[in-house]
């Protein structure tokens, strides 16, 4: 990840929270293989775990599922079985790339300072991600009992965690959540043994948030005026975000003064 000073965000909590409230992950792995391209990538949710969220320094495990019948998941097994006879470990890293809730062109219409001085803007465009790097546990020996505790403890948290943290649904008759025991067993069983799990150790985090915080505090009050005058749900996530970010530069600026 390309990482400007103003834009680079290396708060720990800061970035397994983002990972938390954007749980939808790319995981991307490079493996050199005889039957299937190099370079595969995959979009699926993910459970961060964290022993300790008061730690500034852990950076958790990541768990996540792929379909069996994914090409991806076959490129992946392929790389596990060269390293064992059921799961295993692959020493080759793997990415997983998130992105934040929501990224908008940037008109340089909205720079009220720059602009009428000197006219040198130009169109950019504002985001958020966070990428996590670290080696994978393959789980897709379907007899073994590590398999189906893998699968099981894990559609069981990701349900659990949208059901509750996403959809709001946390208690009564119509906020009750929905959990794996509503579904038959016999079905869960059929299409448990129809997926693979994917164990990341995080060995290292990167952030970043694009949000016109490295401009002067006149362009970036433009630029939340005209992202609030968009009238858009969108542009008003934007240019809070903006006014966010600009808020944190000016703290840390202070404190380093």
């Amino acid at each position: 990840m390309y990482l400007r000073v103003p834009h680079a965000e290396s708060h720990i909590p800061s970035l397994r929270q983002f990972i938390q409230e954007n749980p939808l992950g790319l995981v991307i792995s490079a493996l050199p293989s005889p039957n299937f391209p190099t370079i595969q990538c995959t979009h699926i949710p993910w459970v961060l775990d964290v022993k300790d969220e008061t730690s500034e320094t852990e950076l958790g495990i990541l768990r996540g599922h792929l379909a069996r019948a994914n090409p991806h998941s076959k490129a992946l097994i392929e790389a596990a079985l060269a390293q064992s006879t059921s799961n295993g470990k692959l020493t080759e890293e793997i990415t997983i790339m998130f992105n934040g809730p929501v990224h908008h062109y940037v008109t340089p219409k909205f720079y009220t300072e720059t602009k009428p001085f000197s006219g040198k803007v130009v169109p950019t465009w504002n985001y958020s991600a966070v990428q996590a790097y670290g080696t994978a546990k393959i789980l897709f020996d379907s007899k073994a009992d590590e398999t189906v505790e893998f699968l099981q403890k894990q559609i069981s948290d990701l349900s659990n965690n949208a059901e509750t943290n996403i959809m709001g649904y946390t208690g009564g008759d119509k906020q009750k959540p929905w959990v794996i025991g509503d579904a038959p067993e016999s079905y869960v069983n059929i299409l448990r043994k129809n997926i693979i799990g994917i164990e990341i150790e995080i060995t290292g985090l990167q952030g970043k948030y694009k949000m016109s915080q490295e401009l002067s505090k006149g362009d970036r009050e433009g630029v939340i005026k005209g992202f609030n005058e968009l009238g858009t749900d969108i542009g008003t996530m934007v240019a809070k975000t903006v006014e966010e970010r600009g808020v944190l530069k000016d703290q840390r600026k202070a404190v380093q003064a």
